[in-house]
């Protein structure tokens, strides 16, 4: 999986499930030539690697002890983790998407991934402890419909989406989609408190939190939900509650296309040209997962913007990891923790290989983008509850 030997890293991940799928165990080698897969060798995984254009390396056995020997030297920063199960898989995301309207979705379909989609109603009926793995699609769980309403308040889609969000909110049982979204929300983090793993992008991510934050409070205005919002509000908001932000500003104004101070996309002052962020070096036997999450061909990713791009250092809490960082622009790129007995992973951007991805805009094609160093961490995440958990040492 390192830069030359693989001509289709994101694919690979693809082959990883499928093996797992089989009940067969995988071996993940944790900065061993970018991270490499260490698979049984059995003529049907050689076939399928073929098939879907997957760069592979047969072993003997003396060859594969020798490079576990190597790994598993104290003197070098490499770790071996078993890959157990092929984690269930959810997305979170209207039924009318396609699958391109969204990255996750996107690179599980190019690598062969299968995935279920589900809903506000799939949610709120506790249908979430059927999956080990979600994402959460480009999402506003505020109420306040993705703060569009300055730029397309009059267009046809708009006025569309607000109308089916109501209806499934009445639906549902809910006088206000704040209400029905926050409700969907706090079913979201129990999940991950009981232990499910949970990666957002975008705006998924802080308005996520947001809405638990601000929860008993109401910070929609008129425009969104009939009534004005609750007077002092901002100092009604419990950070206590969040996930990974803390003293963060709430945006006011609806003809602001922005949701609080967490967002770094309005500081930003970097060209696209050297728009890069850096991935964190951790110690794989002594911090496995964070090494996991950052596995790559290149410690050096370029940067993509979103409604929710980067993170406000500032505002993220000590407990938190940052995986990834922009230290041009002093922003925090892609982060990780803990909650409960679950994990959280957010990732600043829309799309990795789209920089200004906007409404409307075509599809990413990721048959011209196979090696996405920027894809590749959404794949470290989906494979991540795969691993099995090693005893503490004590």
């Amino acid at each position: 999986m390192d830069a030359d030997g693989q001509q289709n890293h994101l694919k690979a991940y693809g082959i990883t499930y499928w093996t797992l799928s089989k009940d067969l165990k995988v071996k993940w080698l944790l900065n061993y030539r970018g991270g490499s897969f260490l698979l049984p060798d059995t003529e049907y995984i050689r076939k399928e690697c073929t098939i879907r254009g997957v760069s592979y390396e047969v072993l003997s056995d003396a060859k594969t002890n020798e490079i576990l020997e190597e790994i598993s030297s104290p003197s070098q920063n490499m770790e071996a983790v078993v890959l157990e199960k092929a984690p269930k898989i959810a997305v979170y995301s209207p039924k009318g998407n396609q699958p391109w309207d969204d990255a996750v979705t996107m690179v599980l379909t190019f690598a062969e991934i299968p995935y279920k989609t589900i809903y506000d109603k799939e949610v709120l009926e506790d249908n979430l402890i059927l999956y080990d793995w979600l994402h959460l699609h480009h999402e506003d769980f505020t109420g306040q419909y993705g703060k569009f309403y300055a730029s397309y308040r009059a267009a046809p889609w708009y006025i569309r989406e607000k109308a089916a969000a109501e209806k499934l909110a009445n639906e549902l049982g809910y006088s206000k989609v704040s209400e029905e979204k926050l409700a969907v929300a706090l079913k979201i983090r129990d999940y991950v408190v009981g232990g499910g793993f949970m990666f957002a992008m975008c705006s998924a991510t802080d308005s996520f939190e947001i809405a638990i934050a601000a929860e008993g409070v109401d910070i929609c205005e008129p425009m969104f939900d009939g009534d004005p919002s609750e007077p002092g509000y901002q100092s009604k908001i419990d950070y206590n509650k969040t996930f990974a932000f803390k003293n963060f500003t709430l945006e006011r104004s609806p003809n602001v296309y922005e949701f609080s101070s967490i967002d770094m996309t309005r500081k930003r002052r970097i060209p696209k040209t050297t728009d890069y962020f850096t991935l964190m070096d951790f110690s794989a036997k002594w911090d496995p997962i964070p090494t996991m999450l950052c596995q790559n061909h290149t410690a050096l990713v370029k940067g993509f913007m979103g409604q929710t791009t980067a993170y406000n250092p500032n505002e993220i809490k000590s407990n938190v990891l940052v995986l990834g960082e922009n230290k041009t622009n002093s922003e925090a790129r892609y982060i990780h923790g803990i909650k409960g007995k679950g994990f959280f992973t957010f990732y600043g951007g829309h799309d990795p290989e789209d920089y200004t991805h906007r409404v409307g805009d075509p599809k990413t094609e990721l048959e011209l983008h196979p090696n996405s160093p920027g894809y590749r961490l959404i794949l470290n995440n989906v494979l991540f509850p795969a691993a099995k958990k090693k005893k503490q040492k004590t």
